[in-house]
């Protein structure tokens, strides 16, 4: 990777850009392709978060993505400009130019009539009620240039609009490929107290070692609510990039201390760790030490507190005396370049072990992703009718399924290996285990967000190692939700492609209470007709409800709830009697069901009431019950194999009028609830 010249980088763009235009099927062009893959690139580097990509482009207007936050208070606009020539091309500044001024009518209008010009179920409706109807809300939008052209320096000057502040960033290709040749992937932060603020920190020099030097200061609550409203994201490191919302019980405590006690905050609040690159002291002529500047500040725990700050400074209805804040701060200042990848992360995660968050390693590197790169380069599909066999490509980290095509020397070579090697990355993986196991509102949230949240699951069990069996019906699940894609692109909707297609595959998953047979799909390579005309049908209902939002929500923000997904599971539909003959067989013979709930005796130790209540609760369970639960977690692969064969020793226990123990009846309770949330029934 850090061999790659500039020309190779934007090779390995537009060969990207080339690859997503040939396998999608949403009707996007290259510029939109690009915003997308650039988006992505800042995603990891922590510049942008939640994007939605919404291509709309008009008679001096364009919009090619944008994102909220903080509670509507930041607008993120994107524009881009798309080059298709062979090596990077100078894009005049006149150009980028107009592009924002398009950008910023498209603001002007959504502010005012523009959703009166879209259907309700139209990806653009949603960015333009959103706008209309949030815009007193909007204090401040970003407008990000996005270009794989080279671009002279232009100086942007910040405007305003109505009552929102307008500020602008370019990313052209040269930025971004420094930034992503850097190993870092995220522009150091630079920053000089002493000329952005006119002051120093003061602080203690705690401990020094050949590894690090510790120091000791203290923030005022205005300097970190402006260093975050400069550099969001970016200013915190990887692990606990993912908070930043008032919701949980430590950020509401945060917040009510801010308002109601500013002055108490240092003593109440357990401050925030920093990590740095380098520190610029200074000493009084009292030899009191402050820091001037600081190099590559990162927060690695303290996110929580950082942006709480930041949110309260932007709430007018309760404002906030910031002046009165004051966060301790341990900063510790790392040695050598070299050992920043290897000490930053354990301080993260040995800082993080105190609070609630969870810690996820969100590398390519993990044995999971290893796990499924090595099977999908072993594996081959068999060939279906005589046609050539496929080998799934598996993209553990961005760019090799690039590098590998451009060693194809002819085009007809290049369209054979795409035809041979259909790919897929982390974060298609993400979605198609998110959407099977009926997770749609995580799917909903994002591409990254997704996969991070599917990480943290992950971590949930370590003892899980991906197997061939894993992997095959892993692709049976890439083919069916790509075929979903295809089937829902072709009804036209109008919009919203995304959602419809995760929450159609989870219905579907908990409709049939995940008995497809991804096995036979599999080896086929392709979805049965029977299922493509009942996720025809399925995503007909599902259109129907998602753009039928309670109260007028937005569209948008209701697929990212939980009780969307509840509410449709509630959705009167029957499988075809097709479909039907096509699931999995999981009838069990041979087995007598237990008519009468079977009373739980009494225990050579004392049982409390409760213990008495769940053990009666799994004696209730009929044996046949538990006799196909069994069978059903077999055949579509969920709990582990010491859970299914737990589930049919209790089955025979109830099947012989014995009881469980009160651990068993707790495990089988579980499982049971459990399988019935995913659509479980023993009819």
């Amino acid at each position: 990777m850090s061999e790659k010249t500039l020309d190779d980088f934007y090779c390995q763009i537009k060969e990207e850009v080339s690859i997503a235009y040939d396998n999608d099927t949403s009707g996007w062009n290259k510029e939109d392709f690009l915003t997308s893959i650039i988006l992505d690139y800042l995603d990891e580097a922590g510049e942008v978060s939640e994007y939605v990509i919404c291509p709309f482009r008009d008679r001096g207007l364009q919009l090619n993505a944008y994102s909220f936050e903080d509670d509507y208070s930041t607008l993120n606009l994107f524009v881009t400009i798309y080059s298709d020539e062979d090596s990077p091309k100078t894009i005049p500044p006149k150009e980028v130019e107009a592009a924002i001024r398009r950008e910023l009518q498209m603001f002007r209008r959504a502010t005012n009539d523009l959703h009166e010009s879209f259907n309700k179920d139209n990806d653009t409706y949603e960015f333009a009620i959103t706008v209309h109807d949030h815009k007193k809300q909007i204090t401040h939008v970003h407008v990000t240039a996005i270009t794989n052209g080279k671009v002279k320096p232009i100086n942007f000057k910040n405007t305003n609009i109505d009552e929102s502040d307008i500020s602008f960033t370019l990313w052209d290709i040269e930025r971004l490929y420094r930034c992503v040749m850097s190993g870092k992937m995220r522009e150091t932060i630079e920053i000089d107290f002493q000329k952005e603020f006119g002051i120093t920190i003061p602080c203690l020099e705690n401990h020094t070692s050949d590894k690090y030097t510790a120091y000791l200061a203290i923030f005022n609550g205005e300097i970190l609510s402006q260093l975050y409203s400069k550099f969001r994201d970016r200013l915190l490191e990887k692990n606990v990039r993912s908070f930043l919302q008032v919701r949980g019980a430590v950020n509401k405590g945060i917040r009510t201390t801010l308002r109601e006690e500013p002055d108490m905050f240092l003593a109440f609040n357990n401050g925030i760790s920093v990590t740095a690159e380098n520190v610029q002291i200074i000493r009084d002529k009292d030899s009191g030490l402050s820091i001037k500047s600081i190099k590559d500040m990162q927060i690695v725990n303290g996110g929580q507190t950082t942006a709480s700050i930041f949110t309260a400074s932007q709430d007018k209805k309760y404002p906030v005396d910031l002046s009165k804040v004051w966060v301790q701060a341990k900063i510790s200042v790392i040695a050598s370049a070299e050992d920043m990848d290897e000490i930053v992360p354990q301080i993260s995660a040995c800082a993080n072990t105190q609070n609630k968050i969870q810690v996820a390693d969100f590398s390519a590197n993990d044995p999971f992703h290893r796990a499924i790169e090595d099977l999908s380069r072993t594996i081959w599909a068999p060939a279906v009718n005589g046609s050539k066999p496929i080998n799934w490509f598996y993209e553990r980290a961005r760019g090799q399924y690039a590098d590998v095509l451009s060693r194809e020397t002819t085009t007809k070579r290049r369209n054979e290996f795409k035809e041979t090697h259909p790919y897929f990355t982390k974060t298609d993986l993400a979605k198609y285990e998110s959407s099977w196991d009926q997770l749609p509102y995580e799917v909903s949230e994002g591409a990254q967000k997704n996969f991070k949240k599917f990480t943290i699951r992950l971590q949930d069990d370590r003892k899980f190692t991906p197997d061939a069996e894993y992997y095959k019906r892993l692709i049976a699940k890439a083919i069916l939700f790509r075929s979903t894609e295809k089937l829902i692109s072709q009804q036209q909707y109008g919009g919203y492609r995304s959602n419809i297609v995760t929450y159609s595959i989870s219905f579907l998953s908990y409709k049939t209470a995940q008995r497809i047979d991804l096995d036979e799909i599999w080896r086929e390579q392709k979805i049965p007709k029977e299922l493509e005309t009942e996720l025809i049908n399925i995503s007909k209902v599902v259109h129907s409800f998602i753009t039928n939002a309670p109260n007028g929500a937005n569209i948008g923000e209701w697929c990212k709830k939980k009780n969307c997904w509840d509410k449709l599971k509630d959705c009167e539909y029957e499988l075809s009697e097709d479909l039907k003959s096509k699931l999995i067989d999981r009838r069990v013979t041979g087995y007598t069901s237990v008519t009468k709930p079977t009373k739980a005796v009494p225990l050579d130790k004392p049982v409390t009431e409760q213990e008495k209540s769940l053990i009666e609760e799994a004696a209730q369970i009929p044996a046949n019950t538990y006799f196909a639960l069994a069978k059903w977690a077999k055949e579509t692969n969920n709990f582990d194999g010491w859970q299914r064969s737990l589930l049919f020793k209790v089955g025979t226990l109830v099947n012989r009028n014995k009881t469980p123990t009160t651990k068993q009846a707790k495990w089988c309770v579980d499982l049971y609830n459990t399988a019935i949330e995913k659509g479980f029934t023993n009819k």
